[in-house]
């Protein structure tokens, strides 16, 4: 059986609808203000914001249909006819607007049982988090921001991004060269996303900070994790041309005790350096400041601070 969903969520923002048309125009740019990214996954576009745009965010797909700069976005979800989501700002006074978003579609099954049991709680609460970015940035403050549910924030946990086995980057010279011929090495990568720290020490805690670091080359850190007999090196890289986060572990066994060892850990250190790099990354995705407040941020530096005018 098909049923034909509309959900509407609104927002009265105390700002010129000519400033909040000018932010939602950014959506899906590289300096988005309003998209509350990372904590949830950012809109990626396959070009500017426009018709025919094609991307999405997450595993939810969709097109730009309909654009008024300024106004009103249309995207029209994948496959073709089953529905859109828009966001609309309207002017309701010189200096007051009204911020809408109104998604539309029609589900039936697994679809269906998916939106009452968890889309829509996650949907609802990443729409709420749009428009507290949009009157922070706005305003400069948020009346009344959205807190998540427990549901939400279980769902959220469950469905975070997992990191994925890559070689070890060529732009990792530190590890590379730090042990010879070593018995063993891997390496996990994952986005780094819009907010996320630049600088590899803030990410440390993906080891909780207990191993020494020994060099540092641009944006990789080289750590010394030797334990029970085995020579072992972690780099952490961050690559912000690429875009990544990525966690790799050389290991030379050396002993006999470290060959013991090893065969004993061999088997779970890819998934406790899956399990490190993850939580590490929502960590710091939850920590980052929200896109409104980043805005803010950059838009109260005078010219002369360091940014250009």
């Amino acid at each position: 059986m098909m049923t034909k969903v509309r959900n509407v969520h609104e927002r009265h923002v105390q700002a010129p609808a000519e400033a909040v048309g000018a932010l939602v125009d950014r959506l899906s740019s590289d300096d988005d203000p309003v998209f509350p990214a990372p904590a949830w996954a950012p809109i990626r576009l396959d070009r500017p914001l426009g018709v025919g745009a094609d991307g999405g965010h997450g595993p939810v797909r969709y097109t730009v249909v309909a654009y008024e700069p300024g106004r009103r976005i249309r995207f029209a979800f994948s496959p073709p006819d089953n529905g859109f989501h828009e966001l609309t700002v309207e002017p309701v006074g010189e200096d007051r607007c009204v911020v809408r978003h109104v998604l539309e579609q029609d589900q039936r099954g697994a679809a269906r049982i998916a939106w009452l049991t968890a889309v829509r709680a996650v949907h609802g609460t990443v729409i709420e988090e749009l428009f507290d970015n949009i009157e922070r940035a706005a305003t400069g403050t948020v009346a009344r921001p959205v807190r998540w549910s427990p549901w939400v924030a279980l769902l959220h946990r469950l469905d975070w991004d997992k990191p994925v086995a890559v070689e070890i980057p060529a732009t990792a010279r530190l590890i590379r060269t730090a042990l010879e011929q070593p018995d063993f090495q891997d390496a996990w990568q994952m986005d780094l996303l819009p907010g996320m720290p630049r600088d590899p020490r803030a990410w440390t805690g993906i080891l909780r900070d207990s191993f020494p670091v020994i060099a540092q080359d641009g944006g990789e850190l080289l750590l010394r994790v030797d334990t029970a007999g085995l020579l072992a090196r972690a780099s952490i890289l961050v690559d912000e041309e690429a875009g990544h986060i990525v966690l790799s572990t050389v290991v030379k066994t050396g002993s006999l005790r470290g060959r013991l060892y090893w065969g004993a850990v061999e088997r779970v250190h890819p998934f406790m350096a899956r399990t490190m790099l993850r939580r590490a990354h929502r960590g710091l995705a939850l920590a980052a400041p929200s896109a409104g407040a980043r805005n803010r941020a950059v838009s109260l530096v005078e010219p002369g601070d360091g940014l250009p005018a």
